[in-house]
């Protein structure tokens, strides 16, 4: 943090951070709210462009960062602070023990300064950051303490990427309050089945998931006891749920196994704008039976959702309007964009002089129980696998494959493979566009989780009778078969391998070569897929196995190169 000061980094400042997930992390964004600073969480996995665009538009101070992660950055002539060279530990070495005070700083540290900027998609085809000051941070640990009851004792995981706003509540939740911190790297977290064994060892107890990635947890938890005659217990008190819809149905599996009244289940909303969350709802095995919609409660102590009509006015019981959260944890505003942050902080007609509320886009109705039920978006803007995406941002970037005329993107659900992005496009007249060149370019300026799974070309776009874009008469995908020229199974090993990916993948035809993401898998359906394979095989395969081996022919090979059973690799 002396560093940071000397090199000028203040209140009002920002520092962008660009390291892996690792304890070293933590220690940089503490430093960097400690010297006054924002730190700008930057992805080097991001494409460089996306990278480039953060960077100009942030202007940070200094960049902090790695000697690994910041070849990874886009040529930039900013100050960079590399945590694993031999000059700053001098220079760290030197600077004086004991807290940090104002006396230190360049100026006072106020509770409205900022403490961090988090960019996140943009309809206009750009990211935008959002700007949360050290307050909201604060509010949002008193609003939910309530609640939680969080104390020096639990063990929380920092699970999610900190470019995801959801890091934020798993950072500095067990820190304010004691707990201790177990920092997940990212092929473990890509990783169910160690994930789980991670969650055993550390006796973790505060556990923050998406929906996504924790369907695929109860999945490796459900094969985990059904292979084992012992099974050591989890530790858990909660699982907080956040970032996407809850499909309530999607948790028997965990409660066949697992007591309510052991491990609380919580099903949270919020937004970046508001500072993680906003909304509370504790869980249920009966409540999640009954239950049809997704509802995510009522708002936290201190927050407060109106669902309103088109004129601004409260929406009856069980009329759908949009939701406008009010309270004490909504952001400053979007950094340099005063234009959009007007547009979407409006003052608050309820509230005392001066107050905003943040309109969120998100459709919702109150029920007879005064519960809030989300509805999905008003406008273009989805939430998949926990990441907030604009439509139109990706419609945007596709547009500028030469060749293309027009462009849409949907989410497309399929009852095998889940939700997933599609891209629809339309060639100019005498071109020709393909598919795997339009994902290969669009991934160099799109973070991944935005690059469509599967592009489709289509002569001519759907209309309504108003002459707008039909999106409900868009095709769906046609996975059926992949692009490789189709080998049928020569043993019993690759047909069993076949069989399973058709029978999870609904797809009538599997060669030994199609590959399971090419026929439309995806990391949601990967553990279910594994596990009926092992099970079709008596084999160990973990989820990294079938990334690594993608083809029926790939994983035999694996399977029979490993003495008939899969290689357990420990990272």
């Amino acid at each position: 943090a002396r560093v940071l000061i000397a090199e000028g980094v203040g209140p009002e400042s920002l520092v962008a951070v660009a390291m892996p997930r690792t304890a070293d992390l933590a220690v940089a964004l503490l430093a960097v709210v400690t010297a006054g600073g924002a730190y700008v969480p930057v992805d080097v996995t991001y494409p460089q462009d996306r990278l480039s665009y953060m960077l100009a538009d942030a202007r940070p101070t200094v960049v902090v960062s790695t000697a690994a992660d910041a070849e990874s950055l886009p040529a930039h002539e900013l100050p960079v602070l590399l945590l694993d060279s031999p000059d700053l530990a001098e220079r760290m070495a030197a600077q004086p023990e004991g807290p940090v005070t104002d006396a230190d700083r360049l100026a006072p540290l106020r509770p409205q300064h900022p403490a961090y900027v988090i960019y996140t998609s943009g309809s206009t085809g750009r990211p935008k950051g959002v700007v949360i000051p050290h307050v909201d941070v604060l509010t949002l640990m008193a609003d939910t303490q309530l609640d939680f009851g969080f104390d020096e004792t639990d063990v929380w995981t920092m699970f999610h990427s900190y470019a995801f706003d959801f890091s934020v509540w798993e950072l500095w939740g067990p820190l304010l309050h004691g707990g201790a911190l177990v920092i997940v790297d990212y092929l473990t977290s890509r990783s169910p089945d160690e994930f789980l064994e991670l969650l055993r060892r550390e006796r973790v107890t505060v556990l923050n998931q998406t929906p996504s990635a924790f369907y695929q947890l109860a999945e490796a938890d459900r094969v985990a006891g059904a292979g084992e005659e012992s099974v050591p217990d989890l530790a858990l008190r909660y699982v907080v749920f956040g970032g996407e819809a809850l499909d309530l149905a999607q948790l028997e599996r965990w409660y066949e196994r697992h007591d309510d009244q052991e491990v609380a289940l919580v099903n949270m909303y919020g937004i970046t704008e508001t500072t993680v969350h906003v909304s509370y709802l504790p869980l249920d095995r009966e409540f999640a039976r009954a239950s049809k919609a997704s509802v995510i409660g009522r708002g936290l102590p201190g927050m407060g959702v109106y669902v309103l009509d088109s004129r601004l006015q409260p929406a009856p019981v069980g009329v759908v309007g949009e939701m406008y959260v009010h309270g004490g944890q909504l952001a400053r505003g979007y950094l340099g964009r005063p234009d959009l942050s007007a547009e979407r902080f409006v003052a608050d007609p309820f509230g005392a002089p001066g107050e905003r509320m943040y309109r969120s886009g998100d459709l919702a109705r109150w029920n007879a129980d005064g519960q809030l039920e989300y509805l999905g978006r008003s406008d273009f803007q989805v939430q998949l696998r926990g990441f907030r995406i604009e439509l139109g941002e990706i419609e945007s970037a596709l547009m500028r494959y030469r060749g293309v005329a027009a462009s849409a993107v949907v989410v497309h659900t399929d009852e095998h493979t889940g939700d997933r992005l599609v891209g629809y496009v339309v060639p100019e007249a005498g071109a020709h566009v393909e598919p795997g060149a339009v994902l290969d370019h669009v991934s160099g300026f799109l973070a991944a989780y935005m690059v469509p799974s599967t592009i489709v070309v289509l002569d001519e776009f759907p209309l309504t009778a108003n002459g707008k874009l039909d999106r409900r008469a868009l095709p769906a995908p046609d996975t059926a078969g992949a692009a490789t020229e189709f080998v049928a199974p020569r043993d019993a090993v690759e047909q069993a391998i076949v069989d399973v990916f058709a029978e999870v993948l609904g797809v009538d035809r599997v060669g030994v070569h199609d590959g399971f993401f090419d026929l439309g898998g995806n990391s949601l359906v990967a553990t279910r897929v594994v596990a009926r394979v092992n099970a079709a095989l008596d084999a160990e395969f973990g989820v990294r196995d079938l990334f690594d081996a993608p083809s029926a022919a790939e994983l035999a090979q694996c399977y029979e190169r490993t003495g008939r059973t899969a290689e357990r690799r420990r990272w």
